[in-house]
C-alpha cells in the first residue's frame, strides 16, 4: 500500500491516467492526495474531474481556486473567461452530481501516518495547523449550507483583505481565508498576501517572500503539501515543503510524489496532451 500526493491536473486527463500507469496505481491498496485545482485551461477538464470523481473512494482532494470558480460559474456568479476549459462540464448530464461532490471537498487535508498536511496553495506562515485546521472547517461549512454558499460565491472574488484580522466576519473572513488556501505565493511580515505576482519564487515584490521562507512560520513539525505555484518547479529548497505543481498544463509534468519513501515520479505532458 502508498499514498501518492499529486500536483495540479487542470484539466489534464490523459497525463493524469499516464501518470497511474507509471505508479502503478491499484485502487485496491493505494491512496491518492490531489492538490487541488482538477479542472481548467487542460484539453479535458469534464475527463479529468470524471475520474476523479470515479477514484473517490481512494482519493482525498483539496479545493484550489479554479475548482472555486467552476463552482462560482455553475452558481450564476462568475463568468467564464476566454481561456477556461469548462464549459464541458457545465452542459454535462452529470453535471450536478460531479459540482456536489466538488463543493463538498475540504480547503486542506491531513495524513497523519506522513506527518503532512495539504492545501492548494500551501499553508499560511503565521498560522498554526490548530489554525488552519479550524478555519478550513468554518469554510466546509459554509460551503455545506446553501444560503451561506451562495453567498460566498457572489463576494468570493477580490484581493482584499490583503491579510488576516481576528474580528473579521462574513464574507470579508471568508474571502481571506479562502485566498489564503488557494492563491497564496508571497506575504509580508505581517503575513498579508501580494496577489497579483506570480513569477518566481527568487523574484518576490518588495517587501514580500515566498509563504515558506518567512523567516517566523510558525508549522515546521509536519510536512506541507501543495501546488498552485508553477514557475517553482516543484522546488522550495526548504526541508518538509513540498512543492507538488510541476506546470502539466503549460507543457511541463504532472508530478506524483510516493509519501512513503519520497520518491517523485513525473509524466511528461507533452507526450499526452491532445493537440
Amino acid at each position: 500500500m502508498s499514498t501518492y500526493a499529486i500536483g495540479d491536473l487542470q484539466g489534464c486527463l490523459a497525463p493524469f491516467d499516464a501518470l497511474l500507469a507509471r505508479i502503478g496505481f491499484n485502487p485496491d491498496r493505494d491512496r491518492l492526495l490531489l492538490a487541488g485545482d482538477l479542472v481548467n485551461r487542460g484539453p479535458d477538464s469534464l475527463g479529468a474531474l470524471r475520474r476523479v470523481h470515479e477514484l473517490r473512494d481512494n482519493a482525498q482532494v483539496v479545493l484550489g481556486n479554479h475548482d472555486l470558480h467552476l463552482l462560482a460559474v455553475a452558481h450564476g456568479h462568475a463568468r467564464l473567461k476566454n481561456k477556461d476549459t469548462l464549459q464541458p462540464i457545465l452542459d454535462a448530464p452529470d453535471r450536478d452530481t460531479l459540482l456536489a461532490w466538488l463543493q463538498r471537498q475540504p480547503l486542506l487535508v491531513e495524513a497523519p501516518a506522513f506527518d503532512a498536511v495539504m492545501t492548494h496553495a500551501g499553508l499560511p506562515p503565521l498560522w498554526t495547523l490548530e489554525q488552519a485546521r479550524a478555519r478550513a472547517a468554518e469554510m466546509a461549512a459554509v460551503l455545506a449550507d446553501p444560503a451561506s454558499a451562495d453567498t460566498f460565491f457572489q463576494e468570493m472574488y477580490g484581493n482584499e483583505p490583503a491579510g488576516w484580522r481576528d474580528d473579521l466576519t462574513g464574507p470579508a473572513r471568508w474571502r481571506v481565508i479562502t485566498n489564503y488556501f488557494t492563491r497564496m505565493r508571497f506575504v509580508d511580515r505581517q503575513g498579508d498576501l501580494d496577489l497579483t505576482t506570480k513569477g518566481e519564487a527568487g523574484q518576490p515584490p518588495a517587501g514580500f517572500v515566498p509563504w515558506f521562507e518567512h523567516a517566523e512560520r510558525l508549522e515546521r513539525q509536519r510536512r506541507v503539501l501543495f501546488g498552485h505555484w508553477a514557475a517553482l518547479e516543484g522546488h522550495t529548497g526548504v526541508p518538509g515543503v513540498e512543492a507538488l505543481d510541476t506546470g502539466c498544463v503549460w507543457g511541463g509534468t504532472l508530478t506524483a510524489l510516493r509519501l512513503d519513501d519520497g520518491t517523485r515520479f513525473h509524466c511528461d505532458c507533452d507526450a499526452t496532451l491532445a493537440p
